[in-house]
């Protein structure tokens, strides 16, 4: 009998406990308390370290700003935008491109993803 906050947690430990090539953590402090999400938020950064990819989706824009080196942004289940580095990218630009209001041409998303 954990809490939602423990459970979380443990799932995340668990599934990081092996090192994995790839991680997909979708809306991963969704639902925690700070303390918890700091937690979730090391160790997600320890296992870029250590060498693993991770696949972040969240609607929190403060954490994908704080542990995305790479931005895809997704509009109407397309890529609208895609950024190299979450440097000088803040919440407000973000938001323009999540509401289909801003895009980048379907020639610079090409050339960032190659």
């Amino acid at each position: 009998m954990l809490s939602g906050g423990n459970m979380q947690k443990v799932v995340v430990a668990r599934e990081c406990e092996h090192n994995p090539d790839i991680l997909i953590a979708e809306q991963p402090t969704r639902g925690v308390d700070v303390g918890a999400a700091h937690i979730i938020h090391k160790k997600i950064v320890q296992l870029c370290e250590q060498g693993s990819s991770v696949l972040l989706v969240s609607a929190d824009l403060a954490e994908i700003l704080k542990l995305s080196d790479v931005l895809a942004v997704m509009y109407e289940g397309e890529i609208v935008a895609f950024f190299e580095s979450a440097e000088g990218l803040n919440e407000e630009k973000l938001g323009l491109y999540m509401l289909g209001i801003e895009k980048h041409t379907p020639e610079q998303i090409r050339k960032a993803v190659n």
